[in-house]
């Protein structure tokens, strides 16, 4: 078979094309390509695989990973029939959400903070330390938070609404438990927090006025509502202009029993799946990481997604 076929033949898959697609923006890991694009690693990597055997692609390693770019030194034939697949990658329905994403995954290599709060974290334990506690680090941090109104969405008992409103200028906590709702409202009384007010209600559609808060705080809660993606929205519908949204949620997983032992509804969700919930209803600014890892099985794995209105 000579060079021209089989470069076609590698590039007439879909999902090759739009790997191809992203590498000739970038160079980039498979888990960086997952990310992406929310396919399998196997799948990913031997899709690499195929292309990089006709010369399509090129590689090298950086420790445990390695990373992959276009060719630059390809035959002839070879850049031809790439030239032909990236003309016609803009066809293919996945390639506008890829672009996205890619552009996300981008500038997470750049963001040092997320690394430097790893280090921080990983040093705070290591030594023992009279009066260091994470309790007291949350304490000294929550008195540099504004006064701000504040969204306690699918709140539970409100533990961290508890915690906001000893600084907040006020903490709304909405829960669908009548009896988690009243629990919650007598401990707010009891502790002197005036500030502090339970609602009942839905997250979907929470009883709240529009454009009435600074931040939406959906913790823990996502994965409970039937329809996530309305949960968002009505997070949209209440901030005030310029206010935040931040979902700290599971990473998606596939420890099943969550819905028996939990009640779950949903398990977890992949990065690209908030990035575009969030997209779809024109907040901006939006970030989407893994900020924790459990080190017990199931390993759960946490992800905070924060967005601008």
């Amino acid at each position: 078979m000579t060079q021209t076929l089989k470069c076609l033949k590698a590039l007439g898959d879909a999902t090759r094309v739009r790997l191809v697609a992203l590498l000739e923006r970038a160079e980039l890991s498979v888990n960086e390509l997952q990310q992406i694009t929310s396919l399998g690693q196997s799948r990913i990597s031997t899709h690499l695989g195929l292309l990089q055997e006709v010369g399509l692609l090129a590689s090298r390693k950086d420790g445990k990973r390695n990373f992959y770019r276009i060719n630059t030194n390809a035959p002839d034939e070879a850049t031809e029939c790439l030239r032909i697949a990236l003309n016609g990658a803009v066809e293919i329905l996945e390639h506008s959400t890829d672009l996205a994403h890619l552009k996300r995954v981008l500038a997470e290599r750049d963001d040092q903070a997320k690394l430097y709060f790893n280090q921080v974290a990983g040093r705070f334990d290591r030594q023992y330390g009279p009066g260091r506690s994470w309790q007291a680090f949350a304490q000294t941090l929550l008195h540099l938070m504004p006064q701000l109104d504040i969204a306690d969405l699918g709140s539970g008992e409100g533990l961290q609404a508890e915690l906001l409103a000893r600084n907040a200028h006020r903490v709304i906590c909405v829960d669908n438990s009548k009896r988690i709702v009243n629990f919650g409202q007598r401990k707010a009384k009891k502790n002197g927090l005036k500030n502090l007010e339970f609602r009942h209600g839905d997250i979907e559609n929470p009883p709240l006025r529009a454009k009435s808060v600074d931040v939406a705080l959906l913790s823990q809660a996502l994965h409970h509502a039937e329809h996530p993606e309305s949960a968002i929205a009505a997070a949209h519908r209440i901030l005030r202009p310029g206010g935040r949204v931040l979902i700290l949620d599971l990473l998606e997983h596939d420890f099943g029993q969550a819905r028996e032992l939990y009640g779950d509804r949903w398990l977890g969700f992949a990065q690209n799946k908030l990035h575009e919930w969030l997209e779809a209803v024109k907040f901006r600014k939006i970030e989407v990481n893994e900020v924790a890892r459990e080190e017990e099985p199931p390993y759960f794995q946490t992800v905070l997604a924060t967005a601008v209105k």
